[in-house]
């Protein structure tokens, strides 16, 4: 709780916050874009808004936003002797590492909610739709604020063994699209990715590119066993790493 604690304070000032926020706005707006500028609604109502939002960010923004906030997070312990200070510290490396990923998989999840508050002030003020976005895309931005957590212990685990910014978010980049060209290739074998299991839940139900329309229980139990078993075997490698890893200059 400790490390928690002190990760949450660091929060205060980072510069986390308007990733977490502007990322998925514009990427909703940006999907609305033409209809806006068109003054058409759309034709599938909400499924149409949803489809239009999530459909680019699903395939690589959501990847580089979790690189990006991993970045973030690490930022400090690389400046100056921080590193040094935090290694021969009290705090155990196993405590660091759930921390971290604790902070990053946590503004990550802050990132759905801003996308589905998005998505519906969009389809509400801007398309004057009726009601409200179905029950079921709650709960795919649900399921996918879990399938999201290994790539954020992934992408944390990388911001911790490398000094620079951009390198981390290329590699998520790559992996990103790498996993999308598999998840087409392999189908469900590519959940083995990070990345791969997050674009499949982002894309989960809209039919389109890797998915085929259709959420079945089978396709929720594997996404929760999938992020349940990569996020402890990423936990547990980083850690065992870390053990070794010591001060450095």
């Amino acid at each position: 709780m400790g490390a928690i604690s002190a990760e949450l304070i660091k929060l205060k000032r980072g510069l986390v916050w308007p990733i977490v926020v502007l990322l998925p706005v514009v990427l909703v707006l940006a999907g609305a874009a033409t209809q806006l500028a068109q003054g058409t609604r759309p034709d599938d109502g909400w499924d149409t808004v949803w489809l239009q939002s999530v459909g680019f960010y699903g395939l690589f923004p959501l990847a580089i936003g979790i690189a990006i906030l991993g970045s973030l997070v690490w930022r400090a312990e690389h400046r100056g002797s921080n590193w040094n200070a935090l290694m021969s510290g009290p705090t155990p490396s196993l405590h660091v590492v759930v921390a971290k990923t604790l902070i990053v998989a946590g503004l990550t999840a802050l990132m759905q909610i801003v996308l589905v508050l998005a998505v519906i002030v969009i389809g509400t003020l801007a398309f004057g739709l009726p009601g409200t976005l179905p029950s079921r895309y709650f709960g795919i931005a649900a399921l996918l604020m879990l399938a999201t957590v290994p790539a954020a212990s992934l992408q944390s685990a990388l911001s911790m063994f490398l000094r620079s910014f951009a390198v981390p978010v290329a590699v998520a980049l790559a992996a990103a699209v790498t996993s999308t060209a598999a998840l087409k290739a392999l189908g469900s074998a590519a959940l083995v990715s990070p990345y791969a299991l997050a674009t499949a839940t982002a894309l989960l139900g809209t039919g389109s590119f890797v998915d085929s329309g259709d959420v079945t229980d089978g396709d929720v139990l594997s996404i929760v066993a999938a992020a349940f078993g990569l996020t402890v075997l990423i936990i547990a490698l980083t850690t065992t790493v870390l053990d070794h890893r010591d001060t450095h200059t």
